[in-house]
């Protein structure tokens, strides 16, 4: 299913999209050496509550979960890049922490994600992982206008994951968004210029890059959900969920 939102959704997408927006910064700040996941976890449940917002996350469960999720946020921690399950974890110095967040609020959805670096440590090749998915970000949204295609997106965000080095697996990547939190189209991390659905305005996506030092194959956790890269090697991800407008692309998950 694609959706085109209405001027009120739309409105209502921007009021989520600043609430995730919100909670990731909110966590971002508070999330220090010694800080359990579990403890992110519930600190992002009763921030949903505050805002009388609902969880995209707890009960999920897809085909490629062992589901219901169970939980509020996704934390990722070195290794891990994707659906990371809160569990009993202290976070160390130098650490890498993705935290990945999808709300609905008044029957629509947004979603986003931050990948950053715990405590004083600031290992080189973390940090310039991150800031290459969020370079990749900022092209795909560049490249969001009516009249565009999926693929140009694709396209986008893969000229600067390749050029930076990176593999790209596709198996996972950017989606669209609206009165649920997965719909079509896919945006693939890569992808040919001028291929796909044309955007429209009043659609939504979640754009993600996110990619692994030195491979493109994914491992599953014995939990059933937490994706990690099958060398052991560190990750990072990258997420936004966009607006299409008649001007190009509104960022929705940022704070106001």
């Amino acid at each position: 299913m694609i959706e085109i939102l209405n001027q009120s959704e739309l409105a209502r997408a921007k009021d989520t999209g600043a609430l995730v927006a919100e909670i990731l910064q909110t966590v971002k700040s508070r999330a220090a050496v010694g800080t359990n996941l579990l403890d992110i976890d519930n600190w992002t449940k009763a921030m949903i509550a505050d805002a009388g917002a609902q969880s995209c996350y707890v009960d999920y469960a897809p085909s490629f979960g062992r589901g219901p999720f169970g939980h509020y946020i996704c934390t990722a921690v070195n290794d891990a890049v994707l659906h990371g399950l809160p569990h009993d974890y202290p976070l160390a110095d130098g650490d890498l922490l993705t935290l990945d967040l999808a709300v609905s609020k008044n029957g629509i959805a947004a979603d986003s994600a931050i990948s950053f670096i715990v405590g004083d440590s600031r290992p080189p090749e973390s940090v310039e992982m991150i800031r290459a998915t969020e370079r990749a970000l900022n092209a795909g949204i560049a490249a969001a206008r009516p009249g565009a295609k999926i693929g140009d997106i694709s396209y986008a965000i893969g000229r600067v994951l390749t050029d930076a080095g990176y593999p790209i697996n596709t198996e996972f990547g950017g989606h669209g968004i609206g009165s649920t939190m997965h719909q079509d189209p896919h945006v693939p991390n890569t992808g040919r210029p001028g291929r796909g659905y044309a955007l429209r305005p009043g659609l939504l996506l979640a754009l993600e890059p996110w990619v692994m030092v030195d491979t493109a194959k994914l491992v599953t956790d014995p939990d059933g959900w937490t994706l990690r890269s099958a060398t052991g090697c560190r990750t990072a991800h990258s997420e936004h969920t966009i607006a299409i407008t008649d001007d190009g692309a509104e960022i929705l998950t940022v704070q106001r």
